[in-house]
């Protein structure tokens, strides 16, 4: 009788030592209770073990990155100006993916509606065409819009002489806005956008202002027929907000997207001098 109550206990020592040995290794993902015939299916234990069975470690797994890596950057634009207030801030990207879309406001839209649209659809866009580019897997996408309004009418982005003319002498003495939208997209393919909006105000142009301004071509594509990175910076009698929004991207805004969604902004100072 002693004899089997001994071996009764060794067997409980045993089947003890075996379920938590199971239990540990079942907690890294290669085993489990219920694998081994030592508990039924459906058990509490095999409940709470198995989702650590489905989930690697990323950080033992994941590919190591070279010295000196950074993702990729795209901006969603053909703008010399964009391009430039990217490289003021550091920020070069590694390709350009324009868009041509059509940015007529639809009924009832407003200034900063339109902005915004425009700018997510740039970024949309250009996501749909850097899948098609292996070198750029997993980058990082910069899209904006400017919009220039007086009051809830919207101006055109002048591309004839009729066109800027008629801006420039609805702005002529007058206060305006400038609605500047800038979506980023993430490598994971969600879209973080900002709207800036700037007020300035105009001096009256002379005739001579205006003949001479319009004869000068520097109108010619620009949100509200003007250039305020240029000769019609002389024309701004004052400015609240963001001047680089008006030229036609926020840079502040802009990198604390990119810095929020985990971009390095810093990556490209040591070299920007």
């Amino acid at each position: 009788m002693a004899a089997h109550k001994f071996m009764r206990l060794v067997n409980v020592q045993e089947n003890f030592l075996l379920r938590a040995c199971a239990g540990r290794i079942a907690a890294i993902g290669d085993f489990s209770p219920r694998q081994n015939g030592l508990e039924p299916e459906g058990s509490a234990r095999d409940r709470r073990v198995a989702p650590h069975r489905c989930r690697p470690s990323l950080s033992i797994f994941s590919t190591p990155k070279p010295p000196g890596w950074r993702p990729m950057l795209v901006l969603a634009s053909a703008s010399p100006r964009r391009l430039a207030l990217l490289e003021q801030a550091g920020l070069k990207p590694d390709a350009m993916l324009p868009s041509d879309l059509d940015e007529t406001p639809l009924k009832g839209e407003r200034p900063r509606d339109l902005s915004r649209r425009l700018a997510r659809e740039k970024a949309q866009a250009a996501r749909d065409g850097a899948k098609s580019r292996p070198d750029l897997e997993g980058c990082y996408i910069v899209a904006a819009d400017t919009v220039v309004a007086v009051g809830r009418r919207i101006l055109p982005k002048a591309e004839i002489v009729d066109e800027a003319a008629a801006c420039l002498r609805l702005l002529s003495g007058r206060s305006h806005r400038v609605y500047t939208s800038v979506a980023v997209v993430t490598p994971g393919g969600a879209i973080r956008d900002r709207i800036v909006e700037t007020r300035l105000r105009f001096k009256r142009l002379s005739g001579d202002d205006l003949e001479m301004y319009l004869a000068s071509g520097e109108w010619r594509g620009k949100a509200g027929g003007y250039a305020i990175q240029g000769i019609a910076g002389s024309f701004v009698v004052k400015l609240a907000g963001s001047y680089t929004a008006v030229v036609g991207l926020p840079l502040y805004e802009t990198v604390n997207l990119l810095g929020g969604e985990g971009f390095p902004i810093r990556f490209g100072w040591m070299n920007a001098a």
